[in-house]
This record gives C-alpha cells, sequence and structure tokens, in this order.
C-alpha cells in the first residue's frame, strides 16, 4: 500500500494508476481528484460553474484562489527552476521562500509565530527551514516542477482501491462527490477537524488514524 500528499500524492495516484500488481492500494490526503472541466475553469479565473453543489462551490473558489495567487512559484520553478539559485545564498530569503509561499499558507504559518496551537511550533518551522539549508537542496527539490508535465489537480486515471482524508487547511477540500468520479474504488473518504496541506508532519496522530482506518479493509 502507498501513501502521499503534496508531491507524494502526486506520486501515489501515478502508481495507482500503473496498479502494479502488488500494490493493494493508495492512501491520499491531497487528492488530485478535479474533473476536467472544473480544473479548466478555475485555472482561467472564470465564475464558479452553475449546478455546483455548496461543498463542490467552496472547492472551486479554494481551487481557484491557488490558481492564482497561491502557486505562482511553482509555474515559476515549472519553467526556470535554476534561476532560483539566490534560494541556496541566503538564509534569509530561504526562509522568507518556506514563510510566504502565498497569502494563505503565510496566515496559517503565522498562527505558530502569533502563539496560537496549530499543530506546529516555531521550532518545527525553523527545523525544516534549517533542514534545507543545511543539505543545500532549495534549488534541486525545485527541479520536480519543471520535470512534471501533466498538471496539477486532475484525475489520473486511479483503478486501484483509494482512501481519502481531507484536513481543512489542504489546498481545497475535495467534495465526496468528486472523489467518487475521479476513484472507481474509493473504499475510504473522511473530513477531519485539524491539519493541512502537510498534515502528516501538522497533525500526525489524526493523520496515522486516518492512514489506519482507511487501509483497515485491505489488511488481511
Amino acid at each position: 500500500m502507498a501513501q502521499g500528499g503534496d508531491w507524494g500524492a502526486v506520486i501515489t495516484e501515478h502508481m495507482g494508476a500503473q496498479a502494479a500488481p502488488a500494490l493493494l492500494g493508495i492512501h491520499t490526503n491531497m487528492p488530485n481528484a478535479i474533473p476536467a472541466d472544473i480544473d479548466k475553469a478555475a485555472f482561467s479565473g472564470a465564475p464558479a460553474p452553475a449546478g455546483l453543489s455548496p461543498d463542490e462551490k467552496i472547492a472551486y473558489e479554494r481551487l481557484q484562489f491557488v490558481y492564482q495567487k497561491g502557486i505562482g512559484y511553482g509555474f515559476q520553478l515549472g519553467l526556470r527552476p535554476q534561476t532560483m539559485y539566490g534560494l541556496a545564498d541566503s538564509p534569509v530569503g530561504l526562509a522568507a521562500y518556506f514563510l510566504d509561499h502565498d497569502e494563505r499558507s503565510y496566515r496559517l504559518i503565522a498562527r505558530v509565530f502569533a502563539g496560537q496551537a496549530a499543530g506546529l511550533t516555531r521550532d518545527d518551522i525553523l527545523d525544516n527551514i534549517t533542514l534545507t539549508w543545511l543539505t543545500d537542496t532549495a534549488v534541486s527539490s525545485g527541479r520536480l516542477y519543471w520535470e512534471n508535465k501533466k498538471g496539477f489537480f486532475g484525475v489520473r486515471g486511479v483503478t486501484v482501491p483509494v482512501s481519502v482524508s481531507v484536513f481543512p487547511d489542504e489546498l481545497y477540500p475535495l467534495p465526496r462527490s468528486w472523489a467518487e468520479q475521479a476513484y472507481p474504488k474509493l473504499i475510504h473518504y473522511n473530513k477531519v477537524d485539524q491539519g493541512g496541506h502537510f498534515a502528516a508532519w501538522e497533525q500526525p496522530k489524526i493523520f496515522s488514524e486516518e492512514v489506519r482506518a482507511g487501509f483497515r479493509s485491505l489488511r488481511a
């Protein structure tokens, strides 16, 4: 079985599409399950299509925000990743890049530095920046944006059993209706109360419980 979030979700879903005989199923906390017409409309900045349910409309608005104001760095890395060499020249520049990807990410991280309990501590965030700085991997870690030619959030044709956990501060809260369309063998779908894009890091207890619940029916 395989599990992924962020780029790990993309990789895991490609594995699910290839469906090797040894792969019993996958779990994702960043589902790539946006219908093609919805994804295209959100990318273009068009108003929400008619007929969306309340959950679908919220997901559409969040996805549109990601495309318009949240993933500019991804487009830059997808075109000219090596021009980001400044990230390897200044630890302050690297920290600024990590902390302020986009407005919404900045607000989520800022909670921690304002003293709110959000699953992470200031040391957790600084440790993450330090690890990247000391290993000099800021520039090389961006190259996968250039290597990826499949888009970010579209359906990937997964045919193995799939478990989905929706964390409230993920890039977009995937509605069950879209999950059922994208994953013909959906075996688990659950919305949890806490956690965001890096759920395994932010909420390890909730995350581990979700992975166990998602894979429970596949255990021999």
